[in-house]
C-alpha cells in the first residue's frame, strides 16, 4: 500500500507522493495535464471551504477537516466520484462561512486519499483540477452546493521568447531560494528541476509560497497565464530578498576574522599563487595599460581623465566588486579608436564603377555620394554630412551603405533603430549603475577601429518612445554636425569626436520622424524602379545571388528577359525588388530541387514554366475599363510604392445627403465634402440641375474597403466621379489622375509622382492629369519612363472636368429628375 510523504518547509513547501520504495513518482505528467486539460467542468459541486490555503491546478496538498459540514462532504464524495469544489475562505475565523464569506474563484479537486487521524479529524490529500467560478448557491444544508462555470484560461501566449525567460526566471528563482535555505532539502530542487509544464510550475510555486491566502487568491485569480507568472515571478523576487538580507545580517553577526586582515590575506595569497603559475598580477596589468595609454592619440583632457581613474584604480582593492567596474572603463578608454582614421581614396572614377556595379538607377542618390567625395578631395577636411536615403522598402537603401563604404575605403558599420526605445542604448549608461555600458555608438566605434568609418542608421523613422526616455532626442547631437565634434556618452564621461563619421540614415515615413531630427539631415529620395529597371537588377544581381546561394551556376538555369518580365508584372508590385528575389528564388529552387532529384528539366525556362512554379499571376492594378458614369481612377502613394485606385460614385433617390465608405482617413474625408460643396455653389458650369443635387443622395466609395487609405491626392478625382455621377457621362478610357482641390476649385500639388507615374505605367494608363506646379517634378523623371504617356497640367477643377468626361452620356443612362 502506498503511503504519503507531506515536507513542510520555511519558505516553500513540496509535497510528493511516495511510493514503498521511496521513489520519487512526478507530481503531475504533460500528459496527465493534458487529460485534465481535456476534463469538463461539472455544472454542480460540493463546495469545501478552507481557511488558510488556496489550491491551485494541478497541485497536490493534504487538508485536515474539522467541521461536520466537511467531514460529511468528504464522506459524500469519497463514496460517489471523489470530485468537490474548493474555495478559500475570506475570514478564516467564519466557522459557518455562506456565499459572501467565500471567493467566488475556486478549483475543482479529486480526492486521491481519505485518512482518519487519532484526534478524531479526517485528512484528505486533494488534487486540483480545473478553476471555475461560483455562479449560485443552490444548497446550504449539510453542505454547501454550487452551480458552477469554468474559469476562463487564456493560455495564448503573445511573446513566445518573453514568457520562456519569464518561466526560466521563475525556476532560477526557486532554485536560488532552495539554495539559500538551509532548512530546505534536496528533495526541493529535484522537484523543480523534473516539472516540465509551464503552466504547473507556476502553480505550484505559487501554492508552496509563503504567501497570505489573499495574495495565493489573487495569483489564482488571474486568468493570463502569462499575468499569472509574472506574478509569482514577483513575489519570488521578494522573497529572495527577505532570504538573502537575513543570511547577510547572521553572516555578519558571526563575523570572526577582521575584515581588512581577511581581505589582505587573501590578496597576498592570491598573488603569490599569480606568481607561481606563471600568471600576470594585477600590478603588471596596470603597468601595461599606462604603457598603452601613452601610445593613444587622444587629446589632454582625455589623457588626465584616464590618468585619473588609473591612479584610483590603483588605490582599489582588487577582490572589491568596483574594481572590475573600474578596470572595465579603462579598457574601453583604451580600446576606442581616438585620432585613428583610415585613409580616404579618392579615386572618384573607381567610386563610380563601384556604385553602378551594386546598385542599377538610383542616379541622383549615386551623384550626391560623387560630389562629396569631391569636396572632400579638393579641400582634404569637411565636416560629413548626414544623408538620410528616404523611399519604399527593398529599394537599396541599407546596402548602398555598403558600396559607399568600399568606394571610400572605409570601415562599415550597421545600427538598426528599428523598435529602439530606451535613450541609454545611444547615449550610454551613468558608469554608477550594475551593469552599465556605453551607447550603441560608442560600441560599434570600438569594433569598427577607426573615428571615420560610415556609420548607417538604419530604420530612423522607427526610433519609439517609452519610459526610458526619448531616443530621436538623444540622436539630435549625433546627427549635428555642428555638435557631434564633441558627442557626450553618459558612460564614457568624455567628449568623443563623431564629426569625421559619414552617417547615412534610411527611412520609409518622414512623416513619423520628428521635424527636429529630420533638420538635421540631408533627405534624399530613393524611388521605386520601373519594369525595365527590374529587369536589370534581376539580371545583373538577383539572380547570379540566388544562383550561388542554392548551390547553382548560371549553366544550371536560364531566364530571358520575357520571362523576368513576365514575374515583374505578374507578381510583384512593390516598388523595391524584395518580392521580386522571393519569387526568383521559388523559381531557382524549382532547378535546385530537379537537380538534387537528377530529374530531367528545361534550363531555359518558357512563360508556361514559370507560371506552373509560381501559380497564377496575382496582381491586380490593371485599368479596369468601364462604361458606368461615376468611376474614375486615381494614382495613390503608399510605403511600398505607387498603386491605382478606384473611387465610385452613385446617386439614389433622397434628400441631397453625403456617405462615404471604404475605410477612409479624415483627410479624404473632408476631400470628398469639399467637392460636393464645391459642385453645389458651381452646378450650372458643370450643367447640374440644382433640384437633381437637392433630390438625390450621393454615396462615395472605394473598393478594397479592408484596407485604410487617406491622404492629400484624392480630391480632384472624388469631384471628377461625382460631376460625372451628376451628368451621367463618363470617364475616358486609360485616364487617372492626382491632385488636392480648395473650396474655390484650384488644383493643388501633391507628392510622389514618380511612384505614382511607375503605378500608372503598370496598370496600362495611357493619359494623366496633374496639377501645373507638378509639372517640375516630371521634368525630374527619365524620359524613358514616361514613354507611352500624356500629361495634362490644370490649375482649376473645370479643367479636370473638360478633359475627363467625354461629352456623350453613358448607354441606357437613367434620366434624373
Amino acid at each position: 500500500m502506498s503511503k504519503t510523504k507531506i515536507i513542510k518547509l520555511d519558505s516553500l513547501s513540496f509535497q510528493n507522493i511516495m511510493n514503498e520504495d521511496s521513489e520519487l513518482i512526478p507530481l503531475m505528467t504533460p500528459e496527465d495535464e493534458e487529460i485534465i486539460n481535456n476534463e469538463s467542468v461539472p455544472e454542480i459541486l460540493s463546495i469545501l471551504p478552507l481557511r488558510n490555503t488556496v489550491l491551485f491546478p494541478g497541485v497536490v496538498i493534504p487538508i485536515t477537516a474539522g467541521r461536520d459540514k466537511s467531514i460529511q462532504l468528504i464522506k459524500d464524495a469519497n463514496n460517489g466520484n471523489k470530485i468537490i469544489g474548493v474555495v478559500a475562505q475570506r475570514n478564516e475565523d467564519i466557522e459557518e462561512p455562506t456565499l459572501k464569506d467565500i471567493h467566488t474563484t475556486g478549483v475543482v479537486a479529486q480526492i486521491l486519499r481519505v485518512l482518519k487521524m487519532p484526534d478524531g479529524n479526517t485528512t484528505i490529500i486533494i488534487q486540483g483540477k480545473k478553476r471555475f467560478e461560483i455562479d449560485q448557491i443552490i444548497e446550504e444544508k449539510p453542505y454547501l452546493k454550487a452551480i458552477v462555470k469554468e474559469a476562463v484560461e487564456e493560455r495564448v501566449i503573445d511573446n513566445v521568447k518573453e514568457f520562456e525567460a519569464i518561466i526560466e526566471s521563475i525556476k532560477e528563482l526557486a532554485l536560488e531560494i532552495i539554495k539559500e535555505n538551509p532548512m530546505l532539502p534536496s528533495e526541493a530542487s529535484f522537484a523543480i528541476k523534473n516539472i516540465h509544464s509551464n503552466s504547473f510550475l507556476v502553480n505550484f510555486i505559487a501554492s508552496n509560497m509563503d504567501l497570505s491566502v489573499m495574495q495565493k487568491q489573487v495569483i489564482l485569480e488571474k486568468d493570463n497565464l502569462k499575468e499569472r507568472a509574472l506574478l509569482t515571478l514577483k513575489n519570488l523576487n521578494k522573497e529572495l530578498q527577505k532570504l538573502k538580507l537575513k543570511n547577510d545580517i547572521q553572516s555578519k553577526t558571526r563575523e570572526d576574522l577582521d575584515q581588512q586582515q581577511r581581505e589582505y590575506y587573501l590578496h597576498q595569497q592570491l598573488k603569490t599563487i599569480q606568481e607561481e603559475l606563471g600568471g600576470v598580477s594585477y600590478d603588471q596589468e596596470l603597468e601595461e595599460m599606462q604603457q598603452q595609454a601613452k601610445t593613444k592619440k587622444w587629446s589632454k583632457e582625455v589623457g588626465d581623465t584616464f590618468s585619473k581613474e588609473l591612479n584610483r584604480l590603483k588605490r582599489m582593492n582588487p577582490q572589491a566588486a568596483e574594481y572590475g567596474l573600474q578596470r572595465s572603463y579603462l579598457e574601453l578608454l583604451l580600446e576606442l579608436p581616438w585620432g585613428e582614421f583610415s585613409e580616404d581614396k579618392f579615386d572618384l572614377k573607381r567610386a563610380t564603377k563601384i556604385l553602378d556595379r551594386d546598385h542599377f538607377g538610383l542616379e541622383k542618390v549615386k551623384e550626391r555620394i560623387i560630389e562629396h567625395l569631391a569636396v572632400l578631395k579638393l579641400k582634404g577636411d569637411m565636416k560629413s554630412p548626414i544623408l538620410c536615403l528616404y523611399g519604399p522598402p527593398g529599394v537599396g537603401k541599407t546596402s548602398l551603405g555598403k558600396s559607399i563604404a568600399e568606394s571610400l575605403g572605409r570601415k562599415y558599420v550597421r545600427m538598426s533603430l528599428g523598435g529602439l526605445r530606451d535613450e541609454a542604448e545611444i547615449r550610454g549608461h551613468r558608469k554608477t549603475y550594475i551593469g552599465a555600458m556605453p551607447g550603441r555608438l560608442i560600441q560599434n566605434l570600438k569594433k569598427a577601429g577607426t573615428s571615420n568609418p560610415v556609420f548607417v542608421l538604419d530604420e530612423i523613422d522607427k526610433l519609439g518612445q517609452s519610459h526610458q526616455g526619448d531616443p530621436s532626442s538623444a540622436m539630435l547631437e549625433v546627427l549635428d554636425p555642428e555638435q557631434n565634434t564633441s558627442f557626450y556618452d553618459n558612460y564614457l564621461e568624455v567628449g568623443y569626436d563623431l564629426s569625421k563619421v559619414l552617417f547615412i540614415a534610411t527611412a520609409n515615413n518622414l512623416s513619423q520622424i520628428p521635424w527636429a531630427l529630420r533638420d538635421r539631415m540631408e533627405i534624399i529620395n530613393v524611388t521605386g524602379y520601373t519594369i525595365e529597371e527590374k529587369v536589370e537588377i534581376a539580371k545583373k544581381h538577383l539572380l547570379p545571388k540566388q544562383l550561388k546561394e542554392h548551390g547553382l551556376s548560371a549553366k544550371d538555369l536560364k531566364l530571358g528577359k520575357q520571362q523576368i518580365e513576365q514575374i515583374v508584372e505578374g507578381y510583384t508590385r512593390e516598388s523595391g525588388v524584395r518580392g521580386l528575389e522571393k519569387h526568383i528564388a521559388k523559381v531557382v529552387r524549382f532547378a535546385a530541387k530537379s537537380v538534387a532529384l537528377e530529374e530531367e528539366y528545361d534550363v531555359v525556362l518558357s512563360s508556361e514554366k514559370v507560371e506552373e512554379i509560381l501559380g497564377a499571376p496575382r496582381n491586380r492594378d490593371k485599368y479596369e475599363t468601364n462604361d458606368v458614369a461615376g468611376v474614375v481612377t486615381g494614382l495613390a502613394w503608399t510605403s511600398v510604392g505607387g498603386d491605382i485606385l478606384f473611387i465610385e460614385s452613385i446617386l439614389s433617390k433622397g434628400k441631397g445627403v453625403l456617405s462615404i465608405t471604404g475605410n477612409l482617413g479624415n483627410v479624404m474625408k473632408e476631400s470628398a465634402t469639399i467637392a460636393l460643396q464645391y459642385i453645389k455653389s458651381k452646378a450650372e458650369d458643370f450643367g447640374i440641375d440644382q433640384e437633381i443635387i437637392s433630390k438625390y443622395d450621393v454615396h462615395i466609395h472605394v473598393p478594397e474597403g479592408a484596407t485604410p487609405k487617406d491622404g492629400p491626392s484624392a480630391g480632384i478625382t472624388m469631384l471628377t466621379s461625382l460631376v460625372s455621377s451628376f451628368t451621367q457621362r463618363k470617364v475616358k478610357s486609360k485616364l487617372a489622375m492626382t491632385g488636392e482641390i480648395t473650396l474655390r476649385g484650384k488644383v493643388l500639388p501633391v507628392g510622389g509622382i514618380k511612384e505614382k507615374i511607375l503605378a500608372a505605367k503598370r496598370a496600362n494608363i495611357k493619359e494623366i492629369i496633374l496639377c501645373e506646379d507638378n509639372k517640375k517634378d516630371i521634368l525630374e523623371i527619365k524620359d524613358t519612363y514616361l514613354k507611352g504617356l500624356t500629361f495634362y497640367y490644370v490649375t482649376d477643377m473645370k479643367q479636370v472636368i473638360d478633359i475627363a468626361l467625354t461629352k456623350q452620356k453613358v448607354t441606357n443612362a437613367k434620366k434624373l429628375k
